[in-house]
């Protein structure tokens, strides 16, 4: 493993999550959350994002996949914060447009310090699985907020909205691949305030 890895436990009345991040992976890890379809989506981010991604949670999924969803997003969050530290020698921004299939996201995100979410998706009432589909905003609404990123997320074409998070995933995994990379030319922080943590 690199030193830019983090490992998170979190245990709240809903939900008990021990979760390993490696920023210098290549997909390796299990995903066991206990929401099928989540499970999926984290592989697909573990993959395509190149990072080695072991979750564990324990839901209260009885009462329905929400918090499990919105926790593992927190837990990512705080990983991705911790294993970047300072942000030295990142490349700091990172976008990318993925389609899957009739479906096409794009995203956009700045590790800038500071947490904000531009949602620009429209999705049906539904479930994929035990997978609300408003569950997504939830889960990338934590990760930003926890990672004290801005995301932008956009969906520019699709009726199928198993397609349509799919790509949202694959392209936020790829913006993110990009945003956190090493940049060789960069010797300190990428900001002329001289910081991305506060």
């Amino acid at each position: 493993m690199s030193d830019r890895t983090a490992t998170i436990d979190r245990k709240t009345g809903e939900t008990d999550i021990r979760l390993t991040l490696d920023l210098e992976g290549t997909g390796e890890g299990e995903r066991t959350t206990g929401v099928g379809f989540f499970d999926h989506m984290l592989d697909l981010l573990a993959r395509h994002g190149r990072l080695d991604l072991t979750v564990d949670a324990r839901g209260d999924l009885e009462t329905g996949a929400h918090h499990t969803v919105e926790d593992v997003g927190i837990c990512i969050g705080q990983a991705l914060d911790r294993a970047l530290g300072d942000r030295r020698g990142i490349f700091r921004y990172g976008s990318a447009t993925v389609p899957m299939d009739e479906a096409r996201a794009s995203c956009a995100i700045d590790i800038s310090g500071r947490a904000f979410v531009a949602w620009e998706v429209s999705l049906p009432p539904g479930a994929i699985g035990n997978f609300d589909h408003e569950l997504a905003e939830e889960f990338f609404r934590a990760v930003a907020g926890n990672a004290r990123m801005a995301l932008h997320l956009t969906v520019e074409a699709g009726t199928n909205v198993h397609h349509i998070v799919e790509a949202l995933f694959k392209a936020f995994a790829r913006a993110l691949r990009a945003a956190v990379a090493i940049d060789p030319t960069e010797t300190g922080v990428p900001s002329t305030k001289g910081t991305l943590t506060a």
